[in-house]
């Protein structure tokens, strides 16, 4: 009786409701597996319980299956038992009603390989030697202090020239030469400070004597650091444009783009020291959870060193 009835709904999808090919396919797939599972546990489909469906579900996920496939599984499940409560009266509650599939596991941040973050830089110092020499100063500074201190796009374009604070204004951040430090303001009007590497601090004095000559006329509020020629403050789709186009003619062989410095800059401090409070005080996240994620980045690097250097790797012969 169960297959007769899961026939009878796939005819149904095909004839009325003239589903794709590709789309009954799957639907009669995922039916099979739900035909099979009933078959063994000696169930009859209007017998299915809730909690059955939850264990058939641990299994698929525990089997390997993704949670998306689960989640595909779950859904042509559900549809078949809803055609039964409509159509059959066979049902009073459809078992699927209340499970979930298995969460996705978020994506782990892209990040530069140390070469492509080292050619990045020096295309930065290349770029438009001749042409633009502002440009050129500016994407400098830029590239090195995202690369430098993991800033946010958001709060290298808060930094002022100094700090400034009044009845009218208050800077969002600043570099202190001094201690090569950076002062910014990040998620939840949170401060904090960040180291400067020597060749950000060098790459932000040369850009600032370029700066003055487009800044000493124009009246600001705040004295930004980064300024387009207009003396103003510059953009965010400045930068990330600038910055995508600086990745395509290093040769990149990705989309770069602000975000990906600050994941770069994680990833590489993390290699190289495995210190993750330190990492988390300098991102400015407020929960050690969310700095964990590098720590994947940190193991697929060293996965990568091995298979590349082991005698005895995967795919050595």
């Amino acid at each position: 009786m169960n297959d007769t009835l899961a026939q009878e709904y796939l005819r149904e999808l095909h004839v009325v409701r003239q589903v794709s090919k590709n789309t009954l396919d799957a639907y009669q797939r995922d039916l099979r597996i739900l035909l099979t599972k009933l078959e063994e546990a000696g169930i009859a489909v209007a017998d299915l319980s809730t909690d059955q469906v939850r264990v058939w579900a641990a299994r698929l996920h525990a089997q390997g299956g993704s949670p998306r496939s689960i989640a595909r599984v779950l859904s042509a499940w559900r549809g078949f038992y809803i055609w039964l409560a409509n159509h059959k009266n066979l049902l009073q509650s459809n078992p699927l009603d209340d499970v979930r599939p298995p969460k996705r596991s978020k994506p782990l941040p892209k990040a530069l390989s140390v070469e492509h973050a080292i050619n990045l830089v020096e295309q930065s110092s290349q770029e438009n030697i001749q042409a633009d020499k502002f440009l050129r100063a500016r994407d400098r500074a830029v590239v090195e202090l995202l690369y430098s201190s993991g800033l946010r796009l958001s709060e290298l374009l808060g930094i002022d020239v100094y700090p400034l604070e009044n009845k009218d204004y208050q800077s969002a951040g600043w570099i202190d030469f001094d201690m090569l430090e950076v002062m910014v303001l990040g998620k939840g009007n949170k401060r904090r400070t960040v180291p400067v590497g020597s060749a950000a601090i060098t790459a932000i004095r040369e850009w600032l004597v370029v700066r003055e000559l487009y800044a000493k006329d124009v009246n600001v509020i705040g004295q930004p650091l980064f300024i387009n020629k207009q003396g103003r403050r510059v953009s965010a789709r400045t930068i990330q444009k600038h910055l995508a186009s600086l990745a395509l003619k290093a040769g990149l062989p990705t989309h770069v783009h602000p975000h990906m410095l600050r994941h770069t800059f994680a990833s590489h401090v993390l290699q190289s020291s495995g210190d993750l409070r330190a990492v988390q005080e300098m991102l400015g996240h407020a929960s050690i959870s969310s700095t964990q994620i590098y720590t994947a980045l940190d193991f697929q690097h060293l996965a990568q060193a091995y298979d590349q250097a082991h005698p005895r790797a995967k795919g050595k012969k």
